[in-house]
C-alpha cells in the first residue's frame, strides 16, 4: 500500500481515544491493549504508538498526537498503518 493510501485510511483531522471499553496496560516492550467488549488482545511492542495513544486526550486530532512524538509527514506512514490497524479492530475510536 502507498504511503498516500495508508494516510487516507485513517481520519487523521479527527480527535481520537482509546475506545470506551479498552484498557491499556504499560509493559517493558510496548503495551497491551485489551478490549472487554470484543475479549480482543493486541500487543503493541512500538513505544512510539504507546505514546501516540496515550496523549490522544492532549490533542484535537490524530495528526497533532503524531506530530507531537516527532514523526514528521514524510515518516508517518507506518504509524498511521498501525494506528488504522487499531482503528478498525476498534481498539481506538473517534470522538
Amino acid at each position: 500500500m502507498s504511503a498516500v493510501k495508508v494516510v487516507d485510511a485513517l481520519d487523521l483531522d479527527a480527535r481520537w481515544a482509546l475506545h470506551p471499553q479498552v484498557a491499556l496496560r504499560p509493559e517493558s516492550f510496548g503495551a497491551l491493549l485489551y478490549h472487554f467488549g470484543t475479549r480482543k488482545l493486541s500487543f503493541l511492542k512500538n513505544r512510539t504508538i504507546v505514546a501516540i495513544i496515550e496523549s490522544l486526550p492532549e490533542h484535537p486530532d490524530m495528526r497533532s498526537a503524531i506530530a507531537a512524538a516527532g514523526i514528521d509527514e514524510a515518516g508517518m506512514a507506518p504509524y498511521v498503518k498501525a494506528l488504522a490497524t487499531l482503528a478498525d479492530s476498534r481498539m481506538i475510536t473517534t470522538l
